[in-house]
């Protein structure tokens, strides 16, 4: 699982039929250190599979349980959002989302 925060949108005018309905968010992943969830500068396109919203902190899944993801079995897909991060704890000590 990967934690990402959501940058914006990616728009596809055309897509196929089993991502028509998909909403495409462009995320900047995201490392936990001592001083909280840092930036690593990488970003990448997920599927929103829960309603994400700009800003927010989210969790990823890649690869083969992308594909488990409830209504996508049937999808090429790489990566889907499958949660909205309310708090982290790492090092000790919570880290704010």
């Amino acid at each position: 699982m990967i934690i990402a925060r959501i940058k914006g949108t990616a728009v596809a005018a055309a897509k196929i039929e089993n991502l028509a309905e998909s909403k495409l968010l462009v995320v900047e992943l995201l490392e936990a250190t001592q001083d909280g969830l840092q930036s690593t500068k990488k970003h990448m396109v997920a599927v929103d599979a829960v309603g994400a919203g700009t800003d927010e902190v989210v969790v990823i899944v890649q690869g083969s349980s992308a594909r488990l993801t409830p209504g996508y079995k049937t999808s090429p897909v790489d990566a889907v959002i499958v949660g909205i991060v309310d708090t982290v704890t790492a090092f000790g000590q919570a880290v704010a989302a």
